[in-house]
C-alpha cells in the first residue's frame, strides 16, 4: 500500500456568512520514493491539501492515509505523536528556534521522544554531513543563510526517518541559487534515498525537480502528469497554464 493516500476528501471554510469550498473531492495516492509537486494558483486548495495531509487540518469528508493509519481516528495527543514519527514538516519560513544551533534544531524531535545522547548524536552527525553542514553545526539561525536555514529545517524533517516528507513552499524565502541547492537535495532524497515527498510550490522551475506534478484548480484535481512529459521549467509552465485556463 502507498505510504500516503488522500482518499476524496473535502474540506469547508467559513467566511462570514458565506461556506467557501477549499477541496472538493480530491483523491491521490502517492507511492514510496516518489517527489510530487503540488501546484495552483492562490485559492486553488493546494495549501489546504498539504493541511491535511500533515494533520494539521481535518477534512469534512474523505480520508488521509499515512502508514495505513486514517489521521482522523487519532485524538490531538495522539496525532502529536504520530506527526513527530511520521510526517515531516519543511515550512517556508524555517520555522528554527532562534536560540539553539543547527545541530540542536535537528536533533529537537529526537530530544522530545527522549532518545540517548549517543543515538542522537549518530544521527545528527550523519545528516549535517548529508547537509553539507557539518561546519556549520555550532551556528544559531541568525548566523546561516536563508539556504544554510533550509537546509537545517529539511535536516529536522528527516531526524526521525518519517514516512513522508511535507514542504510548503520551501524555496519561498530563497535567491535563485539557494533555491536550486534545496531542489537538488529534495530530488536526491527522493532518488537516493527513497524518501516520499510532497512539495506545494507555485513556481514552475522548482516543481520540475519533482517527479510528477499535480495541479489543483478550485478545489479539485484537475490532472497529474509526470514532469519528464514537460521536459524542462519552461514547458512545465506552457502545460501547466493550459489546465488552469481551461
Amino acid at each position: 500500500m502507498p505510504p500516503l493516500i488522500v482518499d476524496n476528501v473535502t474540506k469547508q471554510f467559513r467566511q462570514g456568512q458565506q461556506t467557501v469550498q477549499a477541496l472538493n473531492g480530491v483523491s491521490m495516492e502517492v507511492p514510496a520514493g516518489m517527489f510530487l509537486a503540488v501546484m495552483g494558483a492562490s485559492g486553488s486548495g493546494k495549501s489546504t491539501l498539504l493541511h491535511l495531509m500533515a494533520a494539521l487540518a481535518s477534512p469534512n469528508s474523505g480520508r488521509v492515509l499515512i502508514n495505513d493509519q486514517d489521521l482522523s481516528q487519532l485524538n490531538d495527543k495522539e496525532l502529536t505523536l504520530f506527526r513527530r514519527r511520521h510526517i515531516g514538516l519543511v515550512f517556508q519560513a524555517f520555522n528554527l528556534i532562534p536560540t539553539l544551533s543547527a545541530e540542536e534544531n535537528i536533533a529537537l524531535p529526537l530530544m522530545l521522544e527522549g532518545k540517548k545522547p549517543c543515538e542522537m548524536k549518530l544521527k545528527v552527525d550523519e545528516l549535517l554531513g548529508r547537509l553539507g553542514m557539518t561546519a556549520r553545526r555550532d551556528h544559531r539561525p541568525d548566523a546561516l543563510s536563508g539556504g544554510e536555514q533550509q537546509r537545517v529545517a529539511i535536516g529536522r524533517a528527516l531526524v526521525s526517518d518519517p514516512t513522508v516528507i511535507l514542504a510548503d513552499e520551501p524555496t519561498g524565502n530563497l535567491d535563485s541559487s539557494n533555491s536550486k541547492a534545496v531542489c537538488e537535495l529534495l530530488r536526491d532524497l527522493s532518488v537516493i534515498h527513497n524518501k516520499t515527498i510532497v512539495m506545494v510550490t507555485h513556481e514552475p522551475t522548482v516543481a520540475a525537480y519533482a517527479t510528477e506534478v499535480a495541479v489543483l484548480k478550485d478545489g479539485k484535481l484537475v490532472e497529474r502528469f509526470g514532469t519528464e512529459e514537460a521536459k524542462n521549467g519552461q514547458g512545465l509552465a506552457v502545460k501547466y497554464q493550459e489546465l488552469v485556463g481551461k
